[in-house]
């Protein structure tokens, strides 16, 4: 409604600037009404140039708005891309855990059967009347035949106690793939909820920005209004000037020939006047000749914080075997691994941003082979901090907590310096 008002008002005022019809008495009162319209014009004329300013410069911050929504656009279908192959991997290792679940059953089942298996031989070797073991020897015919029968039960209990052994460490085995699938799930996961937590993030800035340059846009159709209004005026204006210096030209061309015209009847009044002069003079001078014989001429006429990264490191370090919470920042209660990262150096005096993904831009970017105790490294969804020798201490996962690691357990996508 504001806008409606403003645009009428300045038609309203191009519209009282209408070219009007020129009265004036003189060329030089003419000259006069045609520079005050030159004055005018000029200051219309910096009023436009100041509102094309004005455009140029909205131009120029909404093109780089829009390249903000560009690239948190792309921000976010990179994450959703990333949520979307964790959500796969998650699903893949879940099937793998069951899988693993059904391993370890089959494994603990065979491992049973084959102990009770062993348990009835032994009891039948050792418990049974005729055919004990002692019984199997006594009934030997010879030396040798003692010793075969006596390799045979030692081979029937060895192979017995091996393949318990082996069952055991299948089920061993097993077990711990079980359990290395769960911990990488769990990683899985709370990569995914920095994922998730960041796109939120996105979202809510690239909204942001979408309505700052909807704002742009008004600012700079209602200025191009102005400019418009503007322009018209200039033309009006401009045609009023040009109305004026005719009538100035018309005006000052009558003005000379009434001037020449005057000058004419002037010099024939004047020369009326000197003929009429010169002839009383050489009447006079006749005269005077006459009388006494002299004569005389007649006279002439004239015309524009100070702590090493292993001081951040070693600080780090004292924080393993806390808690890993989702969306925490407690170094002691509890924290994710961004808030980890961010309170360290917090303690420090160093700002960074809250995000995973904020923070692989933070600071300076080195190489891995670069890195220094106190350097963040930077993954997908993740982050850590780096202690050297390719080790890193980070807040993992719900099941893990903050604890040490290896640098390369996945794929660095960015280290960065932010302790020079």
């Amino acid at each position: 409604m504001r806008k409606k008002l403003f645009s009428l008002f300045l038609l309203i005022m191009v519209a009282f600037i209408s070219v009007q019809p020129v009265h004036a008495t003189s060329s030089s009162e003419l000259k006069k009404q045609r520079e005050e319209k030159e004055s005018q014009k000029k200051s219309t004329q910096s009023e436009l140039d100041a509102i094309n300013d004005q455009i140029s410069d909205l131009s120029g911050e909404k093109e780089d708005v829009d390249a903000q929504i560009d690239e948190l656009t792309g921000q976010i279908a990179e994450i959703m891309v990333s949520v979307e192959l964790m959500e796969e991997e998650i699903a893949d290792t879940e099937d793998q855990i069951v899988q693993a679940q059904s391993d370890y059953d089959a494994a603990k089942e065979k491992e049973e059967k084959q102990y009770t298996a062993m348990k009835k031989r032994i009891q039948y070797l050792y418990e049974k009347g005729e055919n004990s073991y002692l019984q199997i020897l006594l009934e030997a015919k010879s030396w040798g035949d003692l010793l075969n029968k006596a390799e045979y039960m030692q081979e029937i209990y060895t192979y017995d106690r091996k393949m318990l052994d082996d069952y055991a460490a299948t089920v061993k085995e097993v077990a711990q793939l079980k359990e290395d699938l769960e911990i990488h799930k769990s990683d899985l996961e709370s990569s995914r909820y920095e994922l998730e937590q960041e796109q939120v993030f996105l979202q809510e800035s690239l909204d942001e920005q979408k309505a700052i340059s909807a704002d742009y846009e008004k600012d700079l159709a209602r200025a191009q209004e102005q400019a418009a209004v503007y322009k018209e005026k200039i033309e009006k204006q401009n045609a009023e000037i040009r109305q004026i210096a005719a009538a100035e030209e018309s005006k000052r061309a009558e003005e000379e020939e009434a001037r020449r015209r005057a000058e004419e009847e002037s010099r024939k009044a004047e020369e009326e006047k000197k003929k009429k002069e010169t002839e009383s003079r050489e009447a006079s001078e006749k005269e005077s000749e006459s009388k006494s014989g002299a004569s005389s001429a007649p006279a002439p006429s004239s015309s524009n914080g100070s702590a090493t990264g292993s001081e951040i490191a070693n600080y780090a370090c004292q924080f393993v075997g806390n808690p890993y919470v989702f969306g925490g920042t407690s170094l002691t209660n509890g924290a994710d691994c961004s808030g980890f990262t961010q309170s360290v150096y917090k303690a420090f005096g160093y700002s960074i941003p809250r995000s995973s993904s904020q923070q692989r831009s933070a600071g300076r970017e080195v190489s891995y082979a670069e890195a220094q105790p106190g350097d963040l490294i930077c993954y997908a969804g993740h982050v850590a901090i780096y202690l050297g020798n390719g080790r890193i201490v980070h807040a993992s996962s719900v099941k893990t907590g903050i604890k040490y690691g290896t640098a390369t357990y996945k794929t660095i996508l960015s280290v960065r310096r932010i302790v020079n």
